[in-house]
């Protein structure tokens, strides 16, 4: 929403939440296979309301990448507040192996977005590693995680097991513990 607008009413938004899950999903399943009209019907809604929200394909494929970012970054906080730091960033790390997932799967529908001049990933590197400072630093606070790590250097390293694991999630659960052994541990 830009400045001057608005909020959308309950029902609304309620509908715009719909629609970006069903496209997440499609786009994530089906790349630019998906449907306008197939997502409109998943999400529970006429077409016409699918174009009041996003008024072209583009525009939509953007936004749905955008709220799932929106997600894996919000993530952190509630699980930081519901559980001991460590075991917090464990449970981020594995939703962003699917976070992921689906970005993998929606790759050609963001390169779409990229050919028609926007750019989906802007601010999203320092959006990821705003989110798990908190959780790196919480960890450290308990003295449960290393106080010398980056958050870059994590966001790189989860980055760099989604990639080579794919869609593999037993070879990334690995992974990942080997990465937060690697958190824990202190020289002599």
């Amino acid at each position: 929403m830009g400045t001057g607008e608005r909020p959308l009413r309950a029902d609304a938004q309620r509908n715009r939440d719909q629609i970006l899950a069903a496209a997440a999903r499609a786009f994530s399943t089906c790349g630019l296979e998906a449907t306008l009209e197939g997502i409109a019907k998943d999400a529970g809604v006429g077409i016409g309301t699918l174009y009041r929200h996003f008024p072209t394909r583009e525009v939509l494929i953007e936004a749905a990448y955008r709220n799932e970012l929106a997600s894996i970054c919000d993530a952190a906080p509630e699980l930081l507040d519901s559980m001991p730091p460590a075991e917090a960033l464990r449970a981020w790390m594995d939703r962003y192996i699917d976070y992921m997932t689906r970005k993998l799967g929606m790759a050609d529908a963001l390169r779409a977005v990229i050919a028609s001049g926007a750019n989906p990933y802007a601010q999203s590197f320092e959006l990821l590693v705003g989110a798990i400072q908190p959780l790196l630093a919480a960890g450290a606070a308990t003295g449960d995680l290393r106080s010398d790590v980056s958050a870059d250097d994590v966001l790189i390293s989860i980055s760099g097991v989604a990639l080579a694991t794919g869609k593999n999630r037993d070879q990334a659960d690995r992974a990942l513990n080997l990465l937060m052994d690697g958190l824990r541990y202190r020289a002599p």
